[in-house]
């Protein structure tokens, strides 16, 4: 299933997809859903699942579609009231997307994922075993950033990245990032002397490009944001095709439509990129030059003996950064214990007698990514 796709041209046989669309697409001028435009995207992928295709939406639009029934005026800036949006706008969208569907035969599930969810080992085996249960019975999975319960700092930062990582998790051969621009211009699009960039192999080409973070009124990214899940895609193997929604159908029946970032190297760990990208660390580890050699070449895990100073306060299971002794970060992991029992545990503490020793690994080889 896992096959990596190469030609932008195969999209439409390749045997799992998944397609994030943005609140752009969704939102009408009045705030609410967009329900035609909705109807539409949900043809479209209908008939990519009806010809075989393992379909996954990663979609947008819950914080959109509450907009309208809160009466606000524009996209709350609050972290409550963004989250009251989501609470009332997740269950219109899903509705919406349920009906539609339905009309065609196909199930849906509802999938809100927060960080934890996957960079807790056994959370982890839970999502990937659900969601494979789900492809296997014909249902689209519709999945989320769980918007009314993370906080800024624990959440994946905007769907886009979801999407990648998401890619990754079922083992896609390829991501379709559709928005209101159709495709990647060496400027805004209303610059003069902007073009659309076709085709992207080597991320270094895009540096002298001016490429924006500005997203919609009712969106939280740019097109920054989709050529970082772009990376992210492409750097465990899974092609990136970035279009507007309307050129959607276009793409699965092969056309020559947006900006393709080919797949630069073999599948890597799912898990693993998710440990890379997915959450913003909680804290800090230093080590020593013994430690560090371990973990980068010899695949260890990280013992107490190895770190010489915490930074931040963080719990178990949380994750963490990783510095060597030059602090220069080397990767990330989650922790086994708190930073109080870290620094008890490298004989930092006020007092002799709350020194002890840890009865296992701080990071376990398992719980580590490699940055470098």
């Amino acid at each position: 299933m896992a096959t990596i796709l190469a030609n932008r041209h195969l999209i439409g046989s390749a045997p799992r997809i998944v397609v994030k669309v943005g609140s752009s697409s969704l939102t009408g001028t009045d705030g609410g859903l967009a329900r035609e435009a909705l109807g539409e995207l949900v043809a479209t992928l209908s008939a990519a699942r009806e010809r075989g295709q393992d379909v996954v939406l990663v979609s947008s639009g819950a914080v959109a579609a509450g907009i309208a029934p809160l009466h606000f005026t524009k996209r709350p800036k609050n972290v409550r009231d963004q989250q009251a949006a989501a609470m009332v706008g997740q269950a219109q969208l899903m509705e919406a997307y349920s009906r539609e569907f339905a009309r065609r035969g196909i199930t849906v599930a509802q999938v809100l994922l927060t960080p934890d969810d996957v960079v807790n080992r056994a959370h982890y085996a839970n999502v990937l075993a659900a969601l494979r249960r789900l492809l296997h019975y014909g249902v689209v999975p519709i999945v989320n950033e769980n918007d009314a319960v993370v906080t800024d700092d624990l959440r994946f930062g905007d769907n886009d990245r979801l999407a990648a990582l998401t890619a990754h998790l079922v083992g896609a051969s390829a991501l379709i990032l559709c928005t209101d621009v159709d495709g990647l211009y060496s400027a805004p699009p209303t610059h003069p002397d902007a073009r659309l960039i076709s085709n992207v192999t080597d991320f270094s080409e895009l540096k002298g490009y001016s490429i924006t973070g500005k997203g919609s009124d009712v969106g939280t990214g740019g097109m920054s944001s989709k050529v970082r899940a772009a990376d992210i895609a492409t750097a465990g193997g899974v092609g990136t095709l970035l279009l507007a929604t309307a050129d959607l159908g276009k793409a699965l029946d092969g056309q020559h439509v947006g900006t393709w970032f080919a797949p630069r190297k073999v599948r890597a760990n799912a898990r693993a990129l998710w440990l890379k990208y997915s959450a913003q660390a909680a804290g800090m580890l230093h080590i020593d030059g013994g430690a560090s050699m371990a973990l980068q070449v010899g695949g260890a895990s990280l013992l107490a003996v190895g770190i010489t100073a915490v930074d931040g306060e963080f719990s178990a299971g949380e994750l963490v950064q990783v510095v060597d002794a030059e602090g220069s970060l080397i990767g990330r992991g989650i922790v086994a214990f708190s930073a109080a029992e870290v620094k008890r545990f490298i004989g930092q503490a006020p007092y002799e007698h709350e020194r002890r020793r840890a009865p296992r690994a701080v990071i376990h080889a398992d719980d580590f990514v490699p940055l470098t």
